[in-house]
């Protein structure tokens, strides 16, 4: 069983903290250690070093290579340039193909809060071993949802195909976009519907065979780059071939294509950390409570998160429901149910061209 880790993503709804130099998976936002850490140190209790590829874009790797020496990773899948998770996938798994044609390969993302790490590891192994023995299918891990999300994706079961002990393997139906909260509710309430937290498996040479049915022009370019792979032209080889290929996701470009899919519901805390409310929400008990690192004082103020990482103190009144962050040059103040529109802030300094902000 190999890994591909994703870790190539910007962050920008975490922004002033994670940029483009320094991006959110370098970064510690949950405790001392980087989401990165986190996600490598969750593998390495069930893989070994050489088991972790990390795919990284080329602009990132010099920092996302500091932060796996501790660990020995050395296995990198490298992205000349940005083109979305099908082709970061590809890459890496074409890299895995040619010499474990066979192996069980599956995706872990650098931005997930998971708990408790040993469920984690039992529905993985699970969904590896499902791979193993359907070796034509795509094996999906669902998150039984707790409340009514409208930021996720969410998987739709089917009926039952397998039974490993207590834990039941269903067909995969269809995928479900980002619904709204009368939606979500509903999905709440029926059996069938999971988050989707985007944990594919397959076994390595069934996936590039998708490649090879779904996206044509991409499985070629992955072809001529696998044939260079330990060949001293490699890398001027991915890099002209690599910017040829298309951008798009994996699941617009493959999975919501397939029909051959099954799905594993899972017990467990799951969280995407993709803007500061998801911070929040991990790191608190409950909604009214502060999360407060540095130096604060506040009267009235609640459910707010307010992180002073100059050393300069923050004082509040009368403030609920805010996120407050204050870096060494840029202060970022909004409201938590807002969190998502930081995204929009980015792009608007790309705008402007305030490019040292970034």
């Amino acid at each position: 069983m190999k890994a591909i880790v994703l870790s190539g993503g910007s962050g920008t709804r975490l922004w002033p903290v994670s940029r483009k130099k320094l991006p959110k998976q370098t970064q510690a936002f949950i405790g001392q250690e980087t989401l990165l850490e986190m996600t490598l140190k969750r593998l390495l209790r069930f893989l070994r070093p050489n088991d972790i590829y990390l795919a990284v874009g080329q602009g990132q790797y010099n920092v996302i290579r500091s932060q796996a020496a501790k660990y020995k990773i050395k296995n990198f899948s490298i992205e000349p340039e940005r083109k979305d998770t099908a082709a970061a996938i590809g890459l890496a798994a074409a890299m895995i193909q040619k010499r474990f044609p066979k192996e069980v390969v599956f995706t872990a993302n650098t931005d997930h809060y998971i708990d408790p790490t040993s469920t984690y590891i039992k529905f993985v192994r699970l969904a590896a071993r499902v791979a193993a023995q359907k070796p034509d299918y795509s094996v999906l891990i669902g998150i039984n949802p707790t409340y009514p999300e409208t930021g996720y994706g969410y998987i739709k079961m089917g009926s039952q195909k397998m039974l490993f002990g207590k834990d039941e393997v269903f067909e995969a139906e269809r995928f479900v976009e980002k619904p709204d909260l009368k939606t979500a509710q509903k999905f709440l309430h029926k059996w069938e519907y999971l988050w989707n937290p985007a944990w594919f498996f397959w076994r390595a040479d069934h996936l590039l065979d998708l490649y090879k049915k779904h996206l044509p022009d991409t499985y070629r370019h992955l072809m001529v780059i696998q044939k260079s792979f330990y060949q001293p032209n490699s890398q001027s080889v991915i890099n002209k071939e690599f910017r040829k290929i298309k951008p798009i996701s994996i699941d617009y470009g493959i999975m919501e294509k397939i029909k051959k899919m099954l799905v594993i519901p899972a017990n467990i805390v799951w969280q995407d950390i993709g803007h500061w409310r998801s911070v929040k929400e991990v790191l608190s008990d409950t909604e009214q409570e502060n999360i407060i690192r540095g130096e604060h004082v506040g009267i009235n103020t609640s459910g707010s998160l307010i992180y002073s990482l100059t050393g300069k103190l923050i004082a509040t009144s009368g403030v609920e429901n805010m996120v407050i962050i204050d870096t060494k040059d840029a202060l970022l103040i909004c409201h938590r149910d807002k969190a998502q529109d930081v995204k929009k802030i980015v792009e608007l300094l790309e705008k402007k061209r305030k490019h040292k902000y970034l």
